[in-house]
């Protein structure tokens, strides 16, 4: 009996075949159920997960002045604080983001970049979009 409260094996086989696998999907009426079935298999395995920053922007030429500032070679954190339009004002800061609990074209993003800093930012360019607005993305670590 064990193995099942570890969450291992038995956990993700008594979850398909009994539908205990329902009660993980915490937030189904969230689109994109099937992205929360694939965030719990990474999650066993190890997980996978991103330090990201994001500048976000509603309106996409508001994003292009971001854009410009960066490439003029101003600070990430910076840029952020000044243009940027969520909650996390604090550099663009979302900290360690984990595979799934991010909207599908962000999380594209973010895990197809490569580490950078915010000196020297590597950053998606063009800026993606998403139900909430553009945003610029940089990675400053993966685990």
């Amino acid at each position: 009996m064990p193995p099942k409260g570890k969450g291992g094996k038995e956990a993700g086989k008594g979850g398909k075949e009994t539908g205990k696998g329902a009660k993980g999907g915490k937030g189904g009426a969230a689109a994109g159920g099937g992205d929360k079935e694939k965030k719990e298999e990474k999650t066993i395995k190890g997980g996978t997960s991103v330090k990201v920053r994001h500048i976000l922007c509603e309106k996409h030429g508001k994003c292009m002045e971001a854009m410009e500032k960066l490439k003029a070679g101003v600070r990430f954190s910076e840029v952020a604080s000044q243009y940027s339009e969520d909650k996390a004002r604090q550099g663009g800061d979302l900290g360690w983001m984990i595979r799934g609990s991010m909207t599908g074209p962000f999380q594209d993003a973010a895990f197809a970049l490569p580490n950078s800093t915010m000196d020297k930012p590597i950053y998606t360019d063009p800026p993606v979009k998403t139900k909430f607005g553009y945003h610029i993305i940089m990675v400053e670590g993966k685990k």
